[in-house]
């Protein structure tokens, strides 16, 4: 890469890395993991840069890279979380906790026990706020994938969330 093309990735990168942090947090639920996943998605980028014909679509290329590789970590057999009733070490409980703290802490608790391409589709749709189109885009699927998608994920989410967040629940 030339140094004009250097600056180029330089600046994007600037910009969108604390986004693309928190997209990778709500798709895997722990701060270090999101850490390398956008890591991972950036160095993928990185590595395609001089290929990039349109950069208005670097933004749809990063989110279909940490998509795919929140799928492909959740695949790993190193990788797979065993669950344990009591852990080994608990925060102290203090009453003083904000609201929307609590309501993240119990989304995002939730959205770990959603499994990885439902969540995926998750937080693409209602937590970047694309459409599903843009969705089935980014993850090169059917929009009817991205719906049948949704509609699971919300159901497992609604599950795994019981009746912690009211305005989860179904309508119908």
């Amino acid at each position: 890469m030339d140094q004009r093309e250097e600056q180029e990735f330089a600046e994007y990168f600037a910009a969108r890395r604390e986004a693309v942090r928190r997209m990778a947090y709500m798709m895997c639920g722990d701060w270090h993991r999101a850490d390398d996943l956008a890591q991972t998605a950036f160095i993928s980028l990185h590595r395609h840069w001089r290929k990039v014909r349109d950069k208005g679509a670097l933004d749809a290329y990063v989110r279909r890279t940490l998509s795919r590789a929140v799928i492909d970590e959740s695949r790993r057999p190193w990788r797979r979380e065993r669950f344990t009733d009591v852990l080994p070490d608990r925060p102290v409980e203090s009453g003083a906790v904000d609201d929307g703290i609590a309501t993240r802490q119990t989304l995002v608790a939730g959205l770990r026990k959603v499994p990885p391409k439902q969540r995926a589709v998750l937080v693409l749709r209602f937590l970047e706020g694309l459409d599903v189109a843009g969705v089935a885009e980014v993850m090169k699927c059917s929009e009817g994938t991205v719906k049948s998608q949704s509609a699971r994920g919300l159901e497992a989410l609604r599950e795994a969330l019981g009746g912690q967040l009211d305005d989860l629940r179904s309508t119908s």
